[in-house]
């Protein structure tokens, strides 16, 4: 027995896609995002957007080039200036001394006058030097003899020599028993052996700039023609040596 079916013309068929649309793409792709992952397309955007954080910051660098090279030049100035005007040391030399007292009977206490020729001499062709607050005392066997004696401000031009001749002494002044035991028995000898000390300060002047004050430290050894009893001016043995430290 075969039934057959009559097929239902007025039947709609059945369409997988409820809303059909004449211009639909058969061939269109649906894209799925991944958690954690970024489309191709976009990463290159990001690329071309995003500044790298490890590129060199040009500006910075250049601003430093510039100060290095600043600091190269300031310090080639510097370097042929002080060559140019690096001063020397001021000289100084006793070029004659003289006795005028001496009194020991008293100890322990011991009086002695003296005066010393000094000549102080610049050095310098582009520079001038300024003394201030000198003083100037007589050593014996590395203990002072003679109080300090306060000396002018001088001011010495370029290439120029000044001459003082200050008196020192002639205040008692303690000092021990083999001092002035010493000194009696060198006397005797007629030789006699003291340094003559100044301190104070000195200043640099090149042009209308002036440096700042520098300690002055002067030690000359004097070695005297000296017998007891002696008053004037003594013979120097020798060319006295003087040391300068600033």
């Amino acid at each position: 027995m075969q039934i057959h079916h009559q097929e239902d013309h007025n039947r709609i068929p059945n369409n997988p896609n409820p809303n059909p649309n004449p211009n639909h793409n058969p061939t269109h792709y649906t894209h799925y995002r991944f958690p954690g992952k970024v489309p191709h397309h976009q990463v290159h955007n990001m690329d071309k957007a995003t500044p790298s954080r490890f590129k060199p910051n040009a500006p910075k660098r250049e601003h430093c080039i510039c100060i290095t090279v600043f600091v190269l030049l300031l310090g080639i100035i510097l370097l042929i200036l002080w060559l140019a005007y690096h001063p020397s040391k001021p000289r100084f030399t006793v070029a004659s001394a003289a006795v005028y007292g001496f009194n020991a009977t008293t100890p322990p206490f011991m009086s002695i006058s003296m005066q010393f020729n000094i000549v102080i001499r610049n050095p310098n062709k582009r520079v001038s030097i300024s003394f201030d607050r000198l003083s100037a005392y007589v050593s014996y066997r590395n203990q002072p003899i003679t109080p300090h004696v306060m000396l002018p401000p001088l001011f010495l031009e370029k290439h120029s020599a000044v001459s003082l001749s200050p008196e020192i002494g002639g205040v008692p002044v303690p000092v021990s028993v083999e001092l002035t035991n010493g000194l009696v028995m060198d006397e005797t000898y007629g030789v006699v052996a003291v340094k003559l000390v100044l301190n104070g300060r000195l200043r640099w002047k090149a042009g209308d700039i002036n440096s700042a004050h520098y300690g002055l430290y002067v030690k000359c050894d004097v070695l005297m023609g000296l017998r007891k009893g002696f008053v004037g001016q003594v013979p120097l043995l020798g060319s006295p040596v003087c040391d300068v430290n600033t």
